[in-house]
């Protein structure tokens, strides 16, 4: 374990470059679980944004009555609609990595979408709605995960899941909730913190304030998703797309 923070930009060797004769059933299986008809826009903007970082295929896996909306919205996504947990769990079987949690609802729909999700193996990407459904029982969610996981809390998501936690310091705490978590926390705010639970924490400098509206955190989870479903350490994976993230916002 380091006391330092690594720096947030040297994630560059471990980033998934695509080869020569990369293909698309090479790069990587992501998986974004999207709300209902009406709350269809955050899965699509993190659906895209793992499209835009190079995972091979993306489907979004949605509620029925959600699947025409998300096809006439957007192109090369998959859409497979699923009307039950088991038909979830089966549809994001061989995924590298799902995100689920923008715009899903804060309601047990949520909460059973990810234990079913956390039974498949891929790496699970959990943000927004899918924090808040276990708020008042984070230890469930805790024990649902693993170390390639990753948990992208904003501060009041944070606060929530890691109540008093942030009285000892935003560092100290990150690397306190990875810990606890048994998986990697992005602590989003205007100086991004990402923890893993072996120890290691990166503070992110480049932040800007353009990403102060709805619709970036959403963007970030795709990022992430995308780069950990090629296989990238979950990890450098976040390093990579906090840092990108931040880039694409000043261009």
């Amino acid at each position: 374990m380091t006391d330092q923070p690594t720096p947030s930009d040297d994630w560059r060797a471990a980033f998934p470059w695509p080869g020569v004769e990369a293909h698309k059933h090479a790069r990587g299986r992501l998986g974004v679980v999207s709300g209902k008809a009406t709350r269809t826009g955050a899965a699509r903007l993190a659906a895209r944004a793992g499209l835009r970082i190079g995972a091979g295929v993306v489907t979004l896996l949605c509620p029925p009555d959600a699947a025409t909306v998300i096809a006439a919205a957007i192109e090369a996504v998959m859409v497979s609609p699923f009307a039950s947990d088991e038909a979830l769990a089966a549809a994001a079987k061989g995924m590298d990595a799902v995100v689920i949690g923008p715009a899903a609802g804060v309601n047990d729909a949520t909460a059973a979408n990810v234990r079913a999700l956390a039974e498949t193996g891929a790496a699970l990407i959990v943000d927004a709605d899918g924090l808040t459904v276990f708020q008042n029982w984070p230890g469930e969610l805790f024990g649902l995960l693993d170390r390639d996981d990753v948990l992208t809390p904003h501060e009041g998501e944070f606060k929530r899941l890691f109540p008093g936690l942030l009285d000892q310091g935003r560092e100290a705490a990150a690397r306190e909730a990875a810990t606890r978590a048994g998986a990697v926390v992005v602590l989003k705010g205007a100086e991004t913190l990402i923890a893993a639970p072996d120890g290691r924490l990166a503070r992110n400098d480049n932040g800007v304030p353009w990403l102060a509206t709805a619709g970036t955190g959403d963007v970030l989870a795709g990022m992430i998703g995308g780069l950990v479903a090629q296989r990238m350490d979950s990890f450098d994976a976040a390093r990579a797309a906090v840092w990108m993230h931040a880039e694409a916002a000043r261009a």
